[in-house]
């Protein structure tokens, strides 16, 4: 009896007895801007992804500005089931101390009016009209990359400094896209230099036209990239490229491509390792699996310490 009421009274002050919690995921959090306006290519959706601890904090971040953003968050969203997860990658390599957290920035791909917004404007302009007409049936109207830079630089880059706490200097701002949207992001590292810094350029496509067509033209295409290069994009001056292809589907026919860039950055003064780096990835194809299989690597180098920093 003695001992029943002692256990009694032990659990009348004991009090409740508190379930375990489970944790709570860190994901971040998601802006969605459906209709951002443009005086120089019309509306565009756009996605901003926020590390987490952005919203308690005052740290600022730098921004990594991605194409096609209807494939690098949500697969819901994407056109082929299939997503880059950048905001993961990131979360992973912050938690590994391999790089800083930092923005990201995702700009939907415009449709149709795809191939055209990220086709380089000069570049494709230098090729001769016989080239020209085989990329026609593919960009479908006229380049307005020129465009879409200007957008980027003068109208979607300085709101997300206004609004958000950035780190807005050149060095602190990136670019990254795959394909064609690789095309892009090489196309404004050269072409705002002071503004982009960093450039990853993922699965580039670089034949510009049909890749058989373009075998056909090779020395036309290559010698306008060369003069592109030279002229344009020049030396790094602290700037930093990260270029990779697979060896499947589309990406079998990037490797001769590469290789004759790489030895025009070098002839430039660009330093292999160290102010761009080149990978291959043997048994990969064209396709956003493969991207994201690979994204840790392309973040870890592009946003990570380098030998000149």
């Amino acid at each position: 009896m003695i001992r029943a009421l002692i256990l009694l009274l032990a659990m009348l002050f004991a009090g409740p007895v508190l379930a375990k919690k489970a944790p709570v995921a860190v994901t971040g959090s998601f802006v969605d801007l459906p209709k951002f306006g443009s005086v120089n290519i019309g509306p565009s959706h756009v996605t901003i992804w926020l590390p987490p601890g952005y919203a308690g904090g005052k740290q600022r971040y730098g921004v990594v500005y991605m194409q096609d953003a209807e494939n690098l968050f949500f697969l819901k969203k994407s056109i082929f089931n299939k997503i880059w997860a950048a905001d993961k990658s990131v979360m992973r390599l912050v938690a590994a101390k391999q790089i800083d957290p930092v923005i990201i920035v995702g700009i939907y791909s415009h449709g149709t009016d795809r191939a055209r917004t990220y086709m380089p404007q000069r570049v494709y302009e230098a090729l001769s009209p016989a080239v020209r007409a085989y990329g026609q049936p593919f960009v479908q109207g006229p380049i307005r990359s020129d465009a879409y830079l200007k957008f980027l630089t003068g109208e979607l880059k300085p709101m997300i400094d206004r609004r958000y706490r950035t780190k807005p200097d050149r060095d602190h701002t990136a670019i990254v896209g795959s394909s064609m949207g690789g095309l892009i992001s090489l196309y404004a590292i050269a072409e705002y230099p002071q503004v982009f810094g960093k450039a990853g350029c993922v699965s580039t496509h670089w034949p510009l036209i049909d890749p058989v067509r373009a075998d056909e033209n090779r020395a036309e295409i290559n010698g306008v990239w060369t003069k592109y290069l030279t002229e344009r994009l020049g030396p790094a001056s602290g700037r930093y490229i990260w270029f990779d292809h697979g060896d499947q589907t589309l990406d079998q026919y990037y490797g001769p491509w590469q290789t004759a860039v790489d030895a025009t950055l070098i002839r430039v003064g660009w330093r292999p390792q160290q102010d761009y780096e080149t990978r291959s990835y043997p048994g990969t194809a064209h396709e956003e699996n493969a991207w994201n299989a690979r994204l840790d690597e392309i973040f870890g180098w592009l946003l990570g310490p380098h030998v000149n920093d």
